[in-house]
C-alpha cells in the first residue's frame, strides 16, 4: 500500500515539506510506503472548464513536465493522499488550487472520480501564525465531491512555524501529522482486509442533475 503525497508549495523542503515528512515517517513504520509528489516552482495555469479532457482523456494544457498527468497517473496507482499547502493569505496557495482543478476536472469521467473515489485522504496546512483552517477547509472539498474519506487527527491537521527548524518546534503539530499517517495506516488496513473478504465498494447513484435557473 502506497500514499502518494501532495507538496503544494514551491518550497521544496520548506515547512509544509517538513510536516508531510513527518506523516510519511510514521506511514513507514507502519509499514506503508509514501512519496512526496512536488509542485514545485514552475508555472501552473488554472483550469477554464472546456471539457475537453473528456474527449481526448488528458488535460489538454501542457506545463513543463506535463505535470498535472503525471500526477494523475500516480494517483491511478496510489490507495491515499495528503495533501499539504502553506498558507498565502488566509488561503492555500493558487498553484495547488490551479493544478488540483485540473487533475480532478481531467479525473472526473461523468462524476466517477475513478483515480480518487473510496480512497482515504487527508489535508494539512502550514503557517507562520493564520489562516490554517480556512485552508483545510477549501482543500477538503475535493475530497468530499469525489466519495474520499477524510482521515483526521487529534487536532487541526496543522503545523507552525516560519522556516522548518521552527516547525520541529511545534510538537503538538508534529504529534497531529503523526496521528495523521496513524489513522490514514489503520484505514488502509481496514480497507484491504475488507477486499480480501469480499466486501464490495458501496453502490453510486449517477444521472440526476437540478439546475435551479432554466
Amino acid at each position: 500500500m502506497k500514499v502518494l503525497m501532495l507538496n503544494g508549495s514551491a518550497n521544496f523542503k520548506g515547512c509544509t515539506y517538513t510536516a508531510l515528512e513527518e506523516i510519511g515517517n510514521m506511514l513507514q513504520a507502519e509499514g506503508i510506503e509514501y512519496e512526496i509528489f512536488q509542485l514545485g516552482s514552475k508555472p501552473i495555469r488554472d483550469c477554464i472548464g472546456c471539457a475537453q479532457c473528456y474527449e481526448v482523456g488528458k488535460c489538454i494544457f501542457d506545463d513543463e513536465e506535463k505535470i498535472v498527468q503525471e500526477f494523475i497517473n500516480k494517483a491511478k496507482e496510489a490507495d491515499g493522499f495528503v495533501f499539504g499547502t502553506p498558507v498565502y493569505y488566509a488561503h492555500p496557495t493558487g498553484r495547488i488550487l490551479s493544478f488540483l482543478d485540473r487533475a480532478f476536472y481531467t479525473s472526473s469521467c461523468g462524476g466517477t472520480y475513478p483515480a480518487f473515489a473510496h480512497k482515504p485522504a487527508s489535508v494539512v496546512a502550514s503557517a507562520r501564525r493564520g489562516g490554517t483552517t480556512a485552508s483545510l477547509d477549501v482543500l477538503a472539498k475535493y475530497f468530499t465531491i469525489a466519495q474520499m474519506p477524510m482521515v483526521a487527527s487529534t487536532y487541526w491537521n496543522m503545523v507552525h512555524g516560519n522556516k522548518p527548524e521552527e516547525v520541529r518546534e511545534d510538537k503538538e503539530g508534529l504529534q497531529t501529522m503523526r496521528n495523521i499517517a496513524r489513522n490514514m495506516a489503520w484505514l488502509l488496513k481496514c480497507i484491504e482486509a475488507g477486499k480480501q473478504n469480499s466486501v464490495p465498494l458501496p453502490k453510486t447513484e449517477f444521472g440526476n442533475k437540478t439546475n435551479f435557473i432554466r
